[in-house]
């Protein structure tokens, strides 16, 4: 029975593509490591759980064929931020965070592109009288 959840494995690899402009860091390039981590002796593997290997297929399966995005479609595809997807991939391209990450942090590059560009200086909270020391 290993041989069929190897088989399956590897065509649920076959299938799911890879981001060339995450190299190395992208869903498809983690799920072939994996499974070749998970299958070390390929056919011949004995699996402890192979329920809990089945579940983990099935789930991968229905994200690689699409059921939750056509079961809860989106209304508009940007994010929170309204940035577009054309958008959020190129800031997660591989060559573009490698730039980054000479200049300044991932998360200062992020929150500075999407922040508003005004200058707003917090004001400074009124003095709390109430927990001033009293005198006795």
């Amino acid at each position: 029975m290993s041989v069929a959840r190897y088989r399956r494995f590897l065509k649920l690899c076959e299938e799911w593509p890879r981001d060339e402009s995450k190299k190395g860091r992208d869903l498809g390039t983690f799920l072939r490591q994996r499974v070749t981590h998970a299958f070390r002796e390929g056919e011949n593997t004995q699996l402890s759980d192979p329920e809990k290997c089945d579940q983990i297929y099935e789930s991968l399966a229905r994200i690689n064929t699409n059921v939750y995005r056509e079961r809860f479609p989106r209304t508009r595809d940007t994010s929170f931020t309204g940035v577009t997807v054309e958008e959020c991939r190129m800031l997660l391209a591989t060559g573009n965070m490698q730039q980054d990450e000479k200049k300044k942090g991932l998360w200062k590059t992020l929150t500075e592109r999407f922040s508003t560009k005004q200058d707003v200086t917090p004001e400074k909270a009124p003095e709390n009288k109430r927990w001033e020391s009293r005198p006795s």
